[in-house]
């Protein structure tokens, strides 16, 4: 950009020395014709050699006095030598005004010590203006005296528009070249001025001729007529000349009201070249060590601050500070080629632009500054934190303005990829280890995938990739091999080669539903192919097993929990040698007005996905609770059990709750068994364990459910604080078919023997199954052998009739009262307290 502005600077001090350079020649030819008449036609007396002296004295004065104007480094002016020429024509031959005119201006011009240059173009312009105004003389047939006052006013008019026009056509594109305007506005400039100035002129001219006609005695009084008018004209134009120096510094400083930082600094630099008529503009930043030159053409550098400049003849500086000087953004200097000194207006106007681009700059940074910040955060708001990758809602955003595009090229799919037992590498190296993988699996991803795609991570190991243009849908499933054959290879760990399989879902976009439903899909295919033990499965509507009536139901769970929907049934809990209830399970239902009673495993996970899991819960225990204090009242201490989402555990406000719901009911909180899941994941207990050491702490008791049927139950077991295990139904169901069913439960039995907790077997449906279980050990069973979930008052019934004129027992005892019983090994240990009432 430097060296662009520098062959532009270049080409434009060429083109004015050419210029300047023509003029010089075609002044040549009038020189040369005035020479050889004024040699064929000396001087006849001394009073023609005074006459040619006062001519040349003239014309030094008219050059003399004058109306400056600064142009950069270069000092115009407004001078009189056209009146001086013009009087001259009425009172010596043409010749003698020409050289007069020379000689004139080259005098005034070494008085005023200006360059070589200036004096050659200022001897040469007049001596043109000279010679067409002669020119033009000879041509009207100009004569002194003249016959009357009509003929001298249209005679000088016509000389004197001559010699003006030509003193404009010769000057104004020098100017021009010289200040890089353009012609016609350099010539549109100050036009009124100049019209006035030459009217002024010229009517000095005619009134001094009119003098020198009527009585020579009275040009005395023309000297102070013409200081006065010449005052007058020159306090016009610093009038003007002020006038629109302030309007430009206004207009400047409008434009510099912008928030870019670059196009601050462009308009500085180039205002402020026009405005102070500098060769440069240098403004240097202290943030960043920046600096910027130019002049009216642009910017020439913009670079790092120290880089030299070529223009430093004259260098005015100006700090950058703000009106109490408390801050310093930098310095503006103003370049000039030559010599200059500012006016005391220009050097306000120079503080007045600096403060106001101090002020701008200070914007610019300040406005850069905040849409950096908002563009980190809206990055942030939609990438993932820990793979960069687009999060969730990026993708949502992405897919939805692709899906809804009406001219998108090609297919769009989505690949939804969960890693395997991705949990195992956190629960055995450690969270850290495992983020190092999802960073290496994101980065495979993202250099397996095409530019178009988009990948994204979804939460935890769950990744997914937006394929966008395809030419086909059968494409998509080759896209995804890909993609997972990118996970083949094992990942480095601090030295270990991990390997971790991954399964994928590929769906193609749906015609409805947009991209929530092609995510759905999606998901579907994948744990189709994680159930079926494959790599890859694309969605087949035909296998979407997904119950449309169970999502209708979540819009129904605002009213159930308010109509009070949700009612729980109770399944007792008994003791497998006597038969006695010693506890029971409360299960709950939804009773629907229009689909009836309703399975829990049908809307538990739509209210525990939309916020009413709280007032769900406690609806259910408050219940619960009730029917526990109705069968105290008559008779019957049954203590009841009640499920815990593991999403209440995550809530550390749910001991509060629990522990409310029992002083409202006046029950001790020992009565109360909250049946844990064995599905809680190992991440999540440094989460609950303090909900459950509280509730723990109280006398809550806790159990944990569907025991033996994941592969961490032991590591559970060693974290979690329980009082009982439920031995899962499906080992209950095939312990007589099954040694590896029967396996689990002896083991099980003997566990809690050993950790001293009580054990319940579920799904007790035939009598050898109860016997086999009380024979291994097992105290407490419940199941459809002794009763169905039913009602509180169902149960309270039930309680009250007995069995066999027993009340509170639901089933006959395995042995008669007083009857001798032998007993295994194993069951001789099971711990004499927990069949006191039997004999040995």
């Amino acid at each position: 950009m430097s060296r662009v502005a520098s062959e532009t600077t270049s080409r434009t001090d060429r083109r004015l020395l050419l210029l300047v350079g023509l003029v010089v020649l075609l002044a040549g030819g009038p020189t040369f014709v005035a020479l050889t008449d004024a040699l064929a036609h000396p001087p006849d007396s001394m009073g023609d050699g005074a006459t040619l002296l006062a001519l040349t004295f003239m014309t030094a004065v008219g050059t003399i006095v004058k109306s400056p104007i600064r142009i950069r480094s270069t000092t115009h002016a407004i001078t009189w030598i056209e009146a001086a020429i013009v009087l001259g024509l009425a009172v010596a031959p043409p010749s003698w005004v020409l050289l007069a005119t020379g000689a004139g201006v080259a005098v005034a011009s070494t008085i005023m010590k200006l360059p070589p240059i200036k004096t050659a173009f200022g001897v040469s312009k007049n001596i043109l203006v000279a010679a067409g105004a002669g020119a033009t003389a000879l041509a009207v047939h100009w004569h002194w005296p003249p016959v009357g006052p009509v003929e001298l006013v249209a005679l000088l008019a016509v000389i004197y528009l001559v010699a003006a026009l030509l003193d404009d056509l010769l000057a104004i594109p020098v100017i021009a070249l010289a200040t890089g305007n353009r012609i016609s506005r350099q010539f549109s400039n100050n036009l009124d001025l100049r019209l006035a100035g030459f009217g002024v002129r010229f009517v000095v001219a005619l009134c001094t001729l009119f003098i020198l006609w009527a009585d020579p005695r009275l040009l005395l009084a023309v000297p102070p007529l013409v200081l006065s008018l010449h005052l007058a004209y020159s306090a016009r134009i610093r009038g003007r000349t002020e006038q629109q120096a302030w309007q430009r510094l206004a207009r400047t400083t409008d434009a510099l009201n912008v928030v870019d930082l670059d196009e601050v600094l462009t308009t500085a630099v180039t205002q402020a070249a026009e405005l102070f008529s500098a060769d440069e503009v240098e403004i240097e930043l202290r943030d960043g060590g920046r600096t910027v030159r130019g002049g009216t053409g642009g910017i020439s550098f913009d670079g790092p601050t120290g880089t030299p400049t070529e223009v430093n003849a004259t260098v005015i500086p100006a700090p950058l500070e703000g009106h109490d000087r408390s801050v310093d953004v930098g310095v503006l200097r103003l370049r000039f080629r030559g010599p200059v000194q500012l006016s005391e207006r220009e050097q306000y106007t120079l503080r007045t632009f600096a403060s106001a681009l101090c002020t701008a700059v200070r914007n610019a940074q300040a406005y850069a500054e905040l849409a950096r910040v908002a563009d980190e955060h809206a990055y942030a708001a939609t990438h993932d934190a820990l793979t960069d990758l687009a999060n969730r809602r990026h993708l949502l955003d992405q897919g939805t303005e692709q899906l809804s595009a009406r001219h998108a090229d090609g297919v769009t799919a989505l690949v939804l990829i969960d890693l395997n037992h991705f949990k195992e590498v956190n629960d055995t190296l450690g969270h850290a280890a495992g983020d190092q993988v999802l960073v290496q699996v994101a980065d495979r991803l993202s250099r397996a995938a095409q530019s178009s795609d988009l990948v994204a991570r979804l939460g935890g190991d769950e990744f997914a990739v937006l394929l966008r243009g395809l030419p086909a849908p059968a494409v998509a499933a080759h896209r995804a091999e890909t993609l997972l054959a990118a996970l083949h290879e094992p990942f480095e760990l601090d030295g270990m080669r991990i390997s971790v399989e991954a399964s994928g879902g590929i769906s193609v976009a749906p015609t409805s539903g947009g991209m929530p439903e092609l995510l759905r899909r999606a998901d579907v295919a994948m744990y189709q192919a994680k159930r079926a033990g494959l790599r890859i499965s694309t969605y087949a509507p035909a296998r979407d097993t997904a119950d449309l009536g169970r999502l209708t139901l979540g819009g129904d769970l605002p009213r159930a929990v308010e109509d009070h929907e949700f009612v729980v049934n109770f399944q007792p809990i008994v003791d497998l040698g006597t038969g006695e209830v010693t506890s029971a399970e409360a299960l709950a239902r939804w009773h629907h007005p229009i689909h009836g009673m309703i399975d829990p495993l049908r809307f538990l996970e739509a209210v525990e996905r939309s916020g009413l899991l709280p007032a769900f819960a406690e609806a259910i225990l408050d219940q619960a609770l009730t029917a526990a204090g109705s069968w105290r009242d008559a008779g019957f201490d049954v203590p009841v059990a009640v499920n815990v989402s593991p999403r209440s555990l995550l809530d550390a406000r749910f001991p509060g709750s629990v522990l409310a719901r029992l002083r409202a009911h006046d029950l001790p909180p020992d009565r109360l068994v909250l049946e844990l899941t064995e599905t809680l994941t190992l991440s999540q207990l440094d989460v609950v364990d303090q909900v459950l050491s509280r509730l723990r702490e109280e006398g809550v008791r806790l159990a944990l459910d569907d025991f033996g049927t994941g592969y961490s139950s032991l590591s559970l077991l060693s974290r979690i604080p329980v009082h009982e295990l439920k031995i899962d139904r499906s080992f209950v169901t095939t312990m007589e078919s099954s040694a590896e069913a029967a396996a689990v439960i002896r083991s099980t039995l003997d566990l809690g023997r050993s950790l001293d907790l009580d054990v319940v077997a579920e799904g007790v449906e035939s009598e050898p199954q109860r016997r086999a279980l009380w024979e291994l050990g097992c105290v407490a069973g419940q199941g459809h052998l002794f009763a169905r979930p039913m009602p509180a008052g169902t149960l309270l019934a039930a309680l009250q009739r007995g069995s066999g004129g027993r009340p509170g027992a639901l089933a006959a005892p395995l042995h008669d009262a007083g009857a001798v019983i032998r007993l295994n090994q194993n069951r001789r240990q099971a711990g004499r307290n927990r069949l006191p009432h039997l004999p040995a």
